[in-house]
């Protein structure tokens, strides 16, 4: 009986919670327009888009070139606005900052997440009101602070005493909003240690903000990119809605929360559909604040562009260390320095279409053609290909819009860097 009663309590609040997160969702109004007509996009996430296809068919370049597909980001940041009606989207602009990528999103009425004045004054050229801007970055120089203040920014991140005296100086009352370390569990490509700062911490400097005229805005945080584990925003807003409560006590009108990114594009493995990320945003939110949301920014660079990106790369040498071995090497005249940073530990596993998919396939290791051993891309992941494969073989690297021509040397060991065509 006393089980019978627990489990109709927890259907109730599940249902309860389900109808908070309806009503939240009906009382916003979204300005999204429905999917444009005639965007021809791939059947499933992350396959080859069919523009590029056609594109790479009449296209033949001399290095290695990402070709992306700007109706596929479209989709991408609609279908996220859909989803997510109550948030406003803040673009990283690191994950792609290509022209025609930030043109095209500014259209759509995005806002931006910068990290540089570099980043700021593109958005800015493309007709970006400074109000749709947020500094995100929590490691600043002075001399930007005062530049992006200038400019009209006025939204700041921070996570550390120093950088909040440096806001306090160069952008006077600005609103700021502080960042909390996070473990990132279960991404792929975690943002753990380097930023943030504990809960208590944060507190303390919130309060400190608010001695120092700025104006203590809101939290941010990030469960990591290429996040898989949905639990990690439960997780995460159940400190912040404690900090929250905490900075209430203390008189603070905390009024945002920055829930980053950590959306996923489609690798190797495949991935929960978009909607089931925000059921459980929205379902983490309704749990910790109730109905009365704060403001909710998000951060998304990769679930916008990475699938709306593909690396054309070219075969340059197929070898093998022992006549004996069944391993091939496989150098590519595209690697970590020219591009695949990501693939750094081997964190970030990008999916390979060749001329000979349809054949028999063997073990092979993959690595870029610099003069460095560090060059390797995938040497422990079991990947396979083609054993028709040959030397000269066009082949195509899927999802690789976001975090590539950013990471991309220029010039090491005299290789080109990565090109890039928006369609």
């Amino acid at each position: 009986m006393l089980a019978t009663k627990s489990s109709a309590r927890t259907r109730l609040r599940k249902s309860s919670r389900r109808r908070n997160i309806d009503r939240v969702r009906k009382a916003t109004i979204s300005l999204v327009a429905e999917p444009a007509v005639g965007l021809r996009l791939p059947e499933r996430q992350g396959d080859m888009p069919p523009r590029i296809a056609e594109y790479l068919a009449t296209h033949d370049f001399d290095s290695a070139c990402v070709v992306i597909d700007t109706d596929v980001v479209e989709h991408n940041y609609n279908t996220m606005s859909r989803a997510l009606p109550v948030g406003q989207i803040f673009y990283a602009v690191k994950a792609n900052p290509a022209d025609a990528v930030i043109e095209r999103l500014a259209s759509l009425g995005a806002c931006f997440d910068a990290a540089s004045p570099n980043e700021i004054d593109l958005c800015l050229r493309y007709g970006v009101s400074p109000a749709r801007i947020s500094y995100g970055n929590t490691i600043k120089k002075q001399r930007d602070i005062q530049y992006a203040y200038g400019q009209g920014v006025r939204m700041f991140a921070f996570d550390s005493d120093a950088e909040l005296e440096k806001l306090a100086e160069s952008a006077p009352g600005a609103m700021v909003y502080c960042r909390l370390l996070m473990e990132c569990e279960g991404a792929e490509w975690p943002l753990s240690r380097k930023f943030g700062c504990d809960p208590e911490m944060a507190l303390r400097l919130l309060d400190k903000a608010r001695t120092l005229g700025l104006d203590p805005h809101g939290v941010s945080f990030h469960v990591g990119s290429q996040q898989t584990d949905l639990n990690q925003w439960d997780f995460a807003l159940s400190r912040v809605a404690r900090l929250f409560e905490d900075a209430g006590r203390r008189g603070i009108n905390l009024r945002m929360v920055n829930l980053g990114g950590g959306m996923p594009a489609r690798y190797t493995s495949d991935v929960r559909p978009l909607e089931d990320y925000a059921d459980a945003i929205m379902s983490a939110m309704v749990h910790h604040f109730g109905p009365a949301l704060p403001e909710m920014n998000f951060e998304p660079g990769r679930s916008i562009v990475g699938d709306a990106g593909v690396i054309q790369a070219e075969v340059v040498l197929i070898s093998r260390k022992s006549d004996d071995d069944d391993t091939r090497w496989v150098y590519l005249d595209i690697g970590k320095f020219s591009g695949l940073a990501e693939t750094m530990d081997e964190s970030i596993k990008y999916r390979f279409v060749t001329p000979h998919d349809d054949g028999v396939t063997g073990p092979v290791i993959l690595a870029g053609p610099t003069c460095d051993s560090m060059d390797i891309l995938y040497e422990k992941a079991p990947y396979e290909l083609p054993l028709d494969l040959k030397i000269g073989d066009k082949i195509q690297i899927l999802s690789t819009g976001a975090y590539t021509t950013t990471y991309s040397a220029v010039g090491f060991n005299g290789f080109a860097p990565l090109q890039s065509v928006c369609i």
